[in-house]
């Protein structure tokens, strides 16, 4: 997939100043896509990655500032993508949030954060993708989930983010087959530990987090004009871990 050609494709990856929307992002500028960087609150990041972006091959590159949570934002987003660099071929909604305690004690606050940030922000960034991607007959939509979490194999902790997550892949499936007819296809990549984690649980697989590119190959593959065929499908970037159930 080294030779897969973004030329003529317009990426929006959200959450992409940073960490692995960041790797994503720039994985399709390698492949001379024109890509916008989004982010929340951290501008000069964004900026960054956008230079970044432009050295290894962007078509063009900007940023974009939105709150993915929010609807008005989100078309904000969008328009401002729309007429800097057209409309948008390529989404990745990695934007995610996390809550590590107790589900018992999260205050209804957080709870709702994590949905919102997870759950909501795919959907509202992929309802505002779909119009320009159904009338020009294309378009990719990846998810990034949370490996096992459509299982119900989670720890209480972790509890509104598995949940977000497990919705966040049922909604990939389902989008998958309202957009069957098209040129549209929607799939998911769902890692558990990324080495940009802070802390690494004993368990990990094969001694090692999953690495950046561990990541990228699947997007690279969804992107591949090969795989047209392949929508609704998860892939779970794990190195077959199994977690136990509490």
């Amino acid at each position: 997939m080294n030779d897969l050609d973004l030329s003529n494709r317009t990426v929006l990856v959200t959450g992409s100043a940073r960490g692995v929307g960041r790797e994503l992002l720039l994985s399709t500028a390698d492949r001379g896509a024109s890509v916008a960087v989004h982010y929340h609150t951290s501008a000069d990041a964004a900026r960054d990655v956008a230079d970044e972006a432009r050295e290894r091959g962007a078509a063009e590159a900007m940023t974009v500032q939105g709150d993915v949570t929010d609807p008005e934002s989100v078309d904000g987003i969008f328009a401002a993508v729309e007429a800097e660099l057209g409309s948008v071929d390529v989404l990745v909604n990695n934007v995610g949030d996390f809550a590590p305690t107790h589900w018992e004690e999260i205050e209804f606050e957080t709870w709702n954060r994590v949905l919102e940030t997870n759950l909501n922000g795919t959907y509202l960034c992929s309802k505002r993708a779909l119009p320009a991607m159904r009338e020009g007959d294309y378009g990719r939509i990846v998810n990034v989930g949370y490996a096992s979490s459509e299982k119900g194999l989670v720890h209480p902790t972790n509890f509104p983010y598995f949940v977000a997550k497990a919705g966040v892949l049922m909604f990939t499936r389902m989008l998958a087959a309202d957009t069957q007819d098209g040129g549209i296809t929607v799939n998911a990549i769902s890692p558990y530990v990324v080495e940009n984690s802070d802390e690494f649980p004993e368990d990990l697989p094969r001694d090692r987090p999953a690495s950046f590119d561990d990541l990228i190959n699947p997007l690279l593959f969804f992107l591949d004009p090969d795989s047209e065929y392949i929508s609704g499908e998860n892939v779970e970037v794990d190195g077959g871990w199994l977690p136990e159930t509490v």
